[in-house]
C-alpha cells in the first residue's frame, strides 16, 4: 500500500505523518478535573494499546487538572477545547501535550495568536478539528466548506510561521467523512487525524468507521485513528487495533477466523470463541487462530491460520498451516489451544 507523505509532527514522544504507522488514539469520557478516575481510565486504555489520550476541557478546572493528569500517565495528552481560548491557553500552561481546536466555534484571532505562540514556545502541535456540524456560519454545509473552513485557520496558523498542525474533517455520516478526507489529501500537507463522529453505539459505529476508516487506510489516508463509540473507550482502542490490522497497518494483533455455525455442528463451540476472543485481546502477537465448525470449514479453508481447531463429536482436531496434528476432547480446547499459541 502507497502512503501519503504528509509532513511529520511530534506529540509528546509520539511521532504522526511521514511514517508508515497509524497512531491509534482515544478519548476519556469521565469529568478531566476528577484527576483520579482520568487517570485510571487513560492507564487502562494505555495496557489495550491507546497510543495518543484526549481529554475535554470544560472550565479552567479541568484545563488546571491536565498538570497532575500528564504527571501519572505515560502517553500524550491532548486537550479538546471549545469556545473559550482562554481555556487551551492555561491547558498549554499546565502541561499539554497537543491542542485540539474548533474554527467554528473559536474567532478571536488574537486569542488564536496567542495560543499559537504559547505552543510555538512549547514545540506543542495543534489539531484543526473541523466537524460538519460546526463549521463557520459563513459556510453552508459540504465537503469543500470544510476545505475552506481549515484553510482559514491555517491562514493565521501560517502566517505566525506555525506549521505543526494536524486535519481532522469528522461528519456522522461515513460517506461524507471519505469525500472530504480525500479531498483533504489532495489539498493540504499537513498529517491527518481519521474518524466518524457521533458514529453511534458499538454496531453502528463499528460498521460506519470500518467503512469510512477502511476506504481511507487503503487510500493510503490517515495518520491517527480515532474510532468513535457511545460505550467504554476501551471498545475503540480495540476496534481499532483490528481494523488496522486488517488494512494491513498493524502486525502485533491477533486475528481470529471462527465460522458462523450451521448444522454441522457437532461440539460446543461458541463459548470457545467467546472465551478465545476474550484471551486474545491480552496477546501482542502476528498470530492467526482459527475456531471452526467441522471439518469441511476446518484445514482447508483456514489452511492459512498459524494455530487452528475444527469440530468433530464432542471434540475437535488441532491444526497447524492447515496440517492436521491431532484431536483433542471437548473439555481440553481450549486448554491447548492457549498452550499452542503461548508456544507461537
Amino acid at each position: 500500500m502507497n502512503r501519503l507523505n504528509t509532513r511529520q509532527i511530534k506529540v509528546g514522544n509520539v511521532l504522526i505523518g511521514g511514517q508508515d504507522k497509524v497512531v491509534i488514539q482515544s478519548m476519556t469520557n469521565t469529568k478531566t478535573k476528577d484527576v483520579k478516575a482520568t487517570v485510571e481510565q487513560i492507564r487502562r486504555l494505555e495496557d489495550v494499546g491507546c497510543e495518543i489520550i484526549r481529554v475535554a476541557i470544560l472550565d479552567l478546572e479541568d484545563a488546571k487538572a491536565v498538570k497532575q493528569i500528564r504527571e501519572q500517565i505515560s502517553i500524550p495528552l491532548v486537550c479538546d477545547i471549545h469556545f473559550n481560548p482562554d481555556f487551551a491557553i492555561e491547558a498549554i500552561r499546565s502541561g499539554a501535550d497537543k491542542i485540539r481546536l474548533n474554527p467554528g466555534n473559536i474567532e478571536n484571532e488574537d486569542k488564536i495568536k496567542e495560543i499559537v505562540t504559547l505552543c510555538k514556545e512549547r514545540s506543542i502541535p495543534i489539531r484543526i478539528g473541523i466537524n460538519a456540524g460546526s463549521l463557520n456560519k459563513k459556510y453552508e454545509h459540504s465537503e469543500e466548506a470544510m476545505i475552506e473552513s481549515a484553510k482559514d485557520h491555517l491562514r493565521i496558523l501560517e502566517a505566525l510561521d506555525f506549521h505543526d498542525v494536524c486535519l481532522s474533517f469528522k461528519s456522522s455520516d461515513p460517506l461524507e467523512c471519505i469525500k472530504a478526507y480525500r479531498l483533504a489529501s489532495e489539498t493540504f500537507p499537513y498529517p491527518l487525524h481519521l474518524g466518524v463522529t457521533e458514529a453511534g453505539g458499538l454496531i453502528n459505529s463499528t460498521i460506519k468507521s470500518s467503512l469510512a476508516l477502511g476506504n481511507l487506510l487503503l487510500d493510503g489516508i490517515g495518520d491517527t485513528i480515532r474510532i468513535s463509540i457511545s460505550d467504554d473507550p476501551v471498545e475503540e482502542v480495540k476496534i481499532a487495533k483490528k481494523l488496522l490490522r486488517a488494512c494491513n497497518l498493524k502486525k502485533d494483533v491477533p486475528n481470529l477466523i471462527s465460522c458462523p455455525t450451521c448444522g454441522r455442528l457437532q461440539y460446543d463451540m461458541l463459548p470457545i470463541v467467546r472465551q478465545m476472543e476474550e484471551y486474545l485481546e491480552g496477546i501482542n502477537k502476528d498470530i492467526t487462530v482459527a475456531i471452526m465448525g467441522c471439518p469441511v470449514n476446518g484445514p482447508l479453508e483456514a489452511k492459512r491460520a498459524d494455530i487452528g481447531i475444527a469440530g468433530g463429536k464432542d471434540a475437535a482436531i488441532l491444526f497447524k498451516k492447515g496440517q492436521i496434528i491431532r484431536s483433542i476432547p471437548q473439555d481440553d480446547i481450549l486448554k491447548v489451544l492457549k498452550e499452542e499459541i503461548e508456544k507461537f
